[in-house]
């Protein structure tokens, strides 16, 4: 392996000594083509790429395979060198150089991420933004990243200042022709709709959201969170189709050659894919299709676990969902799930790691604090209905309604998702947050 990871960098040694090419064109002949465990790249239209030597892109697919096929410190290190050379030995200025050091910063970034490393993801990500002559799609599949990795956080004014320079970013360098740049003007609005739905703000995610609906040209994450937006302002049939449209686009994905689809750390492919099929499954729930949905979600559920490994805390996410489906279940069908229930919330706040119960609620620090919420407050249900554990479900409860933060929807509500008469609330998987 090490001998590997020695000609993979002498290799980029000699691209950038041999390989001075020309910035990136639009609408000229692509290169990009990736590796199938490539999650560097995700979907959109394939009008644009960016003239370079195939080698650079070879290295950067190679790190990021060979890290999550290894699974180890090890090869998370070989990784990371294989990238910093691709980084360091890219020309300084230039259209060409900048863009390609631009993608092995978001490469960086996304390892990092998977690791837990999230500050060191979002130093990465900034790193970008000194980058002026950078393709634009890089330094949009930045900003993206930055505000999803914010909004992971609960740091949701930081991830709005964010979207704010992302719009104003596409305002000073969008192309004269919108044809040239069709899925990037809708990734950066979805951006802004993303963060004021989390925050809440229907009436102002509407907005950023404007024509979506007639245009093809919205894919991937933008065409997420506008499914998303739709699902929780009760437009179930729409929702679907946007959700459906995202998996079947992206199971047909063979060529990545769109450098306006770049993606980086919970905004790549596989983050998108498994998103749009978890928003799915909640929303066959949402209609009363507990069938679909438990096929669904248990399929979410497996993907997570070979994404992420067994343990991971997505996989906390998609069983408290999954637990969540069940309880709604059970309602509708007067019956009674409470041994399954109680396993499902038991793993999920055990892969979540969520604090003991003694803490505080509303003051421990907790990542994926809704989730945790939301896992506490139908445990607590199931506790409460049997005799000699009412206490424990009381105490669990009290927890749950302290950690809640969500402004749309009271805890209640959320856990009753399946009520008509309740709002809506879908977790985004890419996030981890409930809106």
């Amino acid at each position: 392996m090490t001998r590997t990871v020695l000609k993979l960098s002498r290799l980029a040694t000699n691209v950038s000594r041999t390989n001075r090419c020309p910035g990136p064109t639009f609408g000229g002949p692509c290169l990009f083509s990736a590796l199938p465990q490539s999650r560097l790249v995700h979907d959109g239209n394939k009008s644009n790429g960016l003239n370079s030597s195939p080698v650079v892109l070879q290295m950067i697919n190679y790190a990021l395979s060979h890290v999550r096929a290894q699974k180890s410190d090890e090869s998370y290190g070989q990784g990371m060198l294989v990238l910093e050379q691709c980084l360091y030995t890219q020309p300084s200025d230039g259209q060409c150089g900048e863009s390609w050091r631009g993608i092995a910063l978001l490469a960086m970034s996304t390892l990092l991420y998977e690791r837990g490393n999230y500050m060191d993801a979002i130093e990465k990500l900034q790193k970008v933004e000194d980058f002026k002559n950078s393709y634009l799609g890089v330094r949009v599949a930045a900003m993206e990243a930055l505000a999803g990795l914010n909004l992971q956080l609960g740091q949701d004014d930081t991830s709005s200042v964010v979207a704010d320079k992302c719009l104003e970013l596409w305002e000073r360098y969008k192309p004269k022709s919108d044809e040239e740049y069709g899925a990037l003007v809708y990734r950066v609005n979805a951006v802004k709709g993303l963060v004021e739905l989390t925050r809440g703000n229907l009436e102002s995610a509407e907005a950023f959201f404007e024509g979506f609906q007639e245009n093809e040209g919205c894919t991937g994450n933008a065409a997420v969170s506008y499914g998303e937006y739709l699902h929780v302002t009760r437009n179930f049939l729409l929702a679907k189709k946007f959700y459906q449209k995202v998996i079947e686009v992206l199971a047909e994905q063979k060529d990545f050659s769109d450098m306006n689809a770049l993606g980086s750390c919970n905004m790549t492919l596989e983050e998108v894919s498994l998103a749009a099929t978890f928003a799915l499954g909640q929303l066959e729930a949402h209609i009363g299709n507990f069938g679909d949905a438990e096929e669904i979600l248990t399929r979410a559920l497996t993907k997570t676990e070979e994404l992420y490994g067994s343990h991971h805390p997505k996989v906390g996410v998609v069983l408290t969902c999954l637990a969540l489906m069940f309880r709604n279940k059970a309602v509708q069908e007067r019956s009674s799930a409470l041994l399954i229930q109680e396993g499902l919330y038991r793993r999920a706040l055990e892969f979540l790691k969520a604090p003991p119960m003694e803490s505080e609620g509303a003051e421990a620090k907790v990542d994926r604090t809704d989730i945790a919420a939301l896992a506490r407050g139908g445990y607590a249900e199931a506790l409460c209905v049997q005799q000699n554990r009412k206490d424990e479900g009381e105490r669990m409860k009290r927890w749950a309604e302290a950690a809640w933060r969500n402004r749309r929807v009271s805890l209640a509500e959320a856990l009753s998702f399946s009520e008509p008469v309740n709002k809506v609330l879908v977790i985004d998987a890419r996030i981890s947050r409930a809106i």
